[in-house]
């Protein structure tokens, strides 16, 4: 069965606290859904379905279900790290195809930098986990994954790190413009490649910010969003799926998102040059340039020449991406950075993202999840999103 056409996004907001050392993550959950909801124009007593990830405290939906008065009649706590949001919009359109609910909330909300949670030490601790024994005696950590997958690029394709930093110097060029953004500083090329090296080859400006907050959506039945407040956005197509390490034989060379984007443009019925905007998840300049080849938005290794010179940059570039600034600027909350990926989405194809990056006429958009580690096991997320 088809999800095409059959849900909105209705709702959106994205939490403005980017430390929050006064508030539990369970207010920073009900603060999100509280502003979605205002944004839909919709209140608690309408939710029947909620949505949550392994960033919900307790026991999750189960928790956050009680602790916000909701009486859901369909849940969901798919976790795929930061691509879980992306995935829960995809559900969320299936359970109200399948009348299992009307009005979906999905919510993350999360702590990292007031807990110094900051993916610079091994993630993997429990030693009941499959890979635990394979991979905690190394001690492995999400910067030094990444830069695996950085370095096999560069070697295989001859990206440099000038073209790695032009996605910086992009999200950057958008982030001035939003107030709410950790990081509003232009940046150069050069700021980047001189800024210091974490983990060879990339440079702490390849990075992405660590920061407090969270943010929501509300999915409805098409009918319902054309009596509700905001422009329509339609879900058009989605994708979803998972890469492991496949027992040691690992190819660092794609993503997931090679599998996701193409189930999404196929049920879609879209290529990546109908696309006007897209969000792309930037934990690191290298996770750009990997899923916008595997997106097909250019060929394999050409992903650094491609993002290369501002194309990515709104008002000049040929593919606007992450105009507020995204994960290398604005946000990551939770360290899981989906949800914003929509949120701007959303905002784009609305026309409500600000004026000096708002895309002219935008009416099909792209937002793309990745959850894990690039260069290990993870997953990825693809939602194409419409405007009316």
């Amino acid at each position: 069965m088809s999800i095409r056409g059959s849900a909105c996004i209705a709702g959106a907001y994205e939490h403005p606290t980017r430390k929050a050392p006064d508030k539990t993550v369970a207010q920073l959950h009900m603060e999100s859904a509280m502003g979605a909801l205002a944004d839909a124009g919709l209140g608690l007593k309408d939710v029947d379905g909620y949505f949550c990830a392994g960033d919900a405290p307790g026991l999750g939906a189960l928790n956050m279900a009680d602790y916000m008065g909701l009486r859901p009649r369909h849940v969901d706590s798919t976790d795929t790290g930061g691509s879980s949001y992306l995935v829960h919009v995809s559900h969320a359109a299936q359970a109200i195809a399948a009348g299992k609910c009307d009005v979906a909330l999905i919510t993350l909300a999360g702590r990292p930098r007031s807990e110094s949670s900051s993916g610079l030490k091994p993630r993997n601790h429990g030693t009941n986990l499959p890979d635990a024994p394979f991979e905690l005696p190394y001690g492995m950590v999400t910067v030094n994954n990444y830069a695996l997958v950085a370095a096999r690029h560069m070697h295989d394709w001859g990206t440099t790190s000038e073209q790695l930093a032009w996605v910086k110097v992009a999200a950057s060029h958008h982030a001035q413009h939003n107030p709410n953004a950790m990081l509003r500083d232009v940046v150069t090329v050069r700021d980047v490649v001189d800024s210091p090296m974490v983990s060879d080859p990339l440079h702490r400006m390849d990075c992405c910010v660590v920061s407090d907050g969270g943010g929501a959506l509300i999915v409805v039945r098409p009918e319902l969003a054309r009596q509700l407040r905001q422009p329509v956005v339609t879900v058009r197509g989605a994708g979803e799926a998972l890469k492991g390490n496949s027992g040691g034989k690992v190819d660092l060379s794609y993503s997931a998102a090679a599998w996701s984007g193409a189930t999404a443009f196929k049920e879609a019925g879209l290529t990546p040059a109908d696309i006007d905007y897209v969000s792309i998840y930037d934990s690191f300049t290298i996770t750009v340039v990997m899923q916008l080849e595997d997106l097909g938005f250019c060929a394999k290794g050409q992903g650094g020449r491609f993002v290369a010179d501002g194309n990515l940059i709104s008002g000049s570039g040929k593919l606007p991406f992450n105009t507020d600034g995204g994960g290398l600027c604005n946000n990551h909350p939770a360290n899981r950075g989906g949800i914003t990926k929509v949120i701007e989405a959303v905002r784009q194809l609305r026309g409500q993202a600000h004026p000096a990056v708002q895309v002219k006429d935008c009416r099909l958009a792209l937002a793309q999840g990745m959850g894990g580690s690039l260069g290990s096991r993870h997953g990825s997320a693809t939602l194409i999103l419409e405007r009316g």
